[in-house]
């Protein structure tokens, strides 16, 4: 391998590993959708000592997955619309999951690579949504937060973004 081809992967590796993206950045309205949170690396060499995630307004049923060595801690807001699931009323929605690591020895080690799931129930209507998701570190923290905009096209801590597609039409019997 050239040098200039060894350089540009180095480069490309980078970009690609540098925030923390969906394993499925698009999913259809109305489904059932499974968020898998990619976290490629740490803070500047600092290994991973929490994820926070904060959900955007109009997931509904939302459920974190537990993993094993981290702790998990959920934080609920009051819905503007209260509605019917399963003969009951939901008058809340889950706002903000979190995952501590146990240990120091439970911490993701910058060199290595995790997931963090949430399953919930996407909007009925497509369009964007917007994760904020905050990385603490043993030493720092990423807040990748910021959402595009024609200022900024490629902001520097991205928020992560879910495409909600039109729902696939179903075929007639």
């Amino acid at each position: 391998m050239t040098k200039t081809a060894l350089l540009l992967t180095a480069l490309f590796s980078g970009i690609a590993h540098a925030h923390i993206t969906l394993d499925q950045p698009a999913a259809p309205a109305g489904s059932s959708y499974r968020a898998t949170f990619k976290v490629g690396h740490g803070c500047d060499g600092a290994a991973t000592t929490a994820i926070t995630i904060t959900l955007p307004d109009g997931l509904r049923g939302a459920k974190p997955m537990p993993k094993p060595g981290w702790t998990l801690t959920t934080t609920r807001r009051p819905l503007k619309a209260p509605y019917e699931s399963h003969g009951k009323t939901v008058a809340d929605e889950l706002a903000e999951v979190r995952w501590t690591a146990n240990t120091p020895a439970d911490a993701l080690p910058d060199a290595w690579y995790d997931e963090f799931v949430v399953r919930a129930s996407l909007p009925a209507e497509p369009g964007e949504l917007f994760f904020a998701v905050r990385q603490t570190c043993t030493e720092g923290e990423w807040h990748w937060a910021e959402k595009p905009s024609a200022a900024n096209p490629k902001p520097r801590a991205p928020a992560v973004k879910l495409v909600v597609q039109p729902a696939a039409s179903q075929p007639h019997h």
